[in-house]
């Protein structure tokens, strides 16, 4: 029935997941804006402190699949309260920080905390909602992403503006208190399953590793880092990649999960997610180079000429969600795409001159409609393709789909940015990037219209 009214205590565990998502979240980006800080409150280069940020992005990608198969394995349950109580910890351990060791070694705990927790986060909204309603609470997941991401700077300078670095640590803890105490009460167990498979420690390792090597190399890339040594690490990483899929495939329970890629409506959308998030990022960090040296508006304006683009996407996702109830989700998700690549277009076409701030905000917001309509049906699509024993794996894999793609779109910006010499060039080069992909994921998505029918 459309019209569950949820109980109290279901409305609590949702809010503990989403309160938890949104500290993890935040805390891949609000440490951006606290760079110089830390460079100058610890003595270190500004390139060493970026370590602050890379290690617990590099960590979470490194553990997603692993905790998201003990999840699997074990309980999401007791996998999203240790995370809790893991980056809670942590954050502690962040403030508390008198050296830059102390504080990398905080920020690599706080990443194995937060992996925990987008590694279960899918699976245990699967559990609460009621499969007629699941789309509301993938809309939320993914209007909680969506927000806290783009937020994470503005957040950032308004706890700066009126405290210390400190803080921006410490402001976790009562909700992580919050979350655990809720979660410990009202989250629910693993649905009873047969099998009782042994996590594969050997896996894990070579995820470890393949993931590792693989980003760690990606991200020294875009910071033009000594290039025959990232090309060692990417090629030791796609090695010992090939070792791992083939180990993959003849695991019952596989921790990559190749036997959902099995899966045509599911490995479909992986691949969909990918290239949308490749499209997003090249986008996101793009236009603020368009806006502030292309257009010579000021930060702030900048920051407000941002906003649309998320502000929309929070306001279309529990739409879409509602919509996609009754309606063809990769239909609705390929329109999404569509729209979001018109407003690509839309921004490509603006005139080199003159161009006011509501002719940008319009078409800012043309994006984030278009991402909002293409995010949730999407989502859906990839959890309900699967046997609910995989979602911890699948929702492991689509936390790791959104990583990869911010991650590559990260690194061909910067490479553009780094071959073509004049900017307004490669601003618009990076553009047509994000509009191409938008395209090939709007593709992609038609493709499973057919097949979505029979699986959801």
């Amino acid at each position: 029935m459309s019209n569950i009214v949820f109980s109290i205590r279901k409305y609590a565990a949702i809010t503990a997941i989403l309160m938890v998502l949104i500290m993890t979240v935040l805390d891949g980006t609000v440490v951006n804006v606290a760079l110089p800080v830390l460079a100058v409150e610890f003595g270190v280069s500004d390139s060493y402190t970026v370590w602050v940020v890379t290690a617990y992005q590099l960590v979470i990608t490194m553990l997603l699949l692993p905790l998201s198969s003990a999840g699997d394995l074990y309980s999401y349950r007791k996998t999203f309260l240790t995370g809790v109580t893991i980056f809670t910890c942590a954050s502690i351990l962040c403030a508390a920080s008198q050296g830059f060791a102390m504080i990398i070694i905080s920020r690599i705990i706080q990443g194995v905390g937060a992996a925990c927790v987008m590694g279960v986060n899918i699976a245990l909204t699967r559990l609460i909602y009621p499969k007629e309603v699941l789309g509301r609470g993938l809309a939320l997941n993914a209007m909680v992403i969506a927000i806290a991401t783009a937020a994470g700077p503005t957040i950032a300078g308004a706890i700066l503006s009126v405290a210390s670095w400190h803080w921006l640590f410490l402001i976790n803890v009562p909700f992580g208190i919050i979350a655990f105490t809720l979660g410990k009460k009202l989250l629910p167990d693993n649905l009873p399953k047969k099998d009782k498979s042994r996590y594969d420690w050997v896996s894990g390792i070579e995820n470890m590793i393949v993931f590792g090597l693989i980003f760690y190399s990606l991200g020294s890339f875009a910071r033009q880092g000594n290039i025959a040594v990232n090309i060692c690490l990417l090629l030791t990483g796609a090695a010992i990649g090939v070792l791992y899929i083939r180990r993959q495939k003849k695991r019952p329970n596989p921790m990559l999960p190749v036997d959902l890629f099995g899966i045509r409506l599911y490995s479909l959308s992986i691949i969909t997610s990918m290239c949308s998030f490749v499209a997003q990022n090249v986008a996101m960090i793009t236009l603020p180079f368009l806006f502030l040296s292309g257009r010579g508006f000021s930060e702030i304006t900048t920051g407000f000429l941002m906003t649309p683009w998320p502000l929309a996407t929070m306001i279309i996702s529990p739409l879409a969600a509602r919509f996609v109830e009754r309606h063809n989700p990769g239909v609705t998700a390929a329109a999404g795409m569509s729209v979001y690549a018109i407003g690509i277009v839309l921004i490509l076409l603006l005139p080199s001159t003159g161009t006011s701030v509501w002719n940008i905000v319009w078409r800012m917001a043309v994006c984030g409609i278009g991402f909002g309509l293409f995010q949730t049906p999407n989502n859906i699509v990839m959890v309900m393709a699967t046997p609910i024993k995989r979602t911890g794996g699948a929702g492991g894999m689509q936390s790791t789909a959104r990583l990869t793609g911010q991650t590559l779109g990260a690194t061909v910006v910067t490479m553009i940015f780094a071959v073509i010499p004049n900017l307004l060039q490669s601003i618009d080069a990076c553009l047509y990037i994000a509009l191409t992909m938008a395209v090939i994921a709007g593709l992609f998505s038609l493709s499973r219209a057919p097949r979505i029918n029979n699986k959801t």
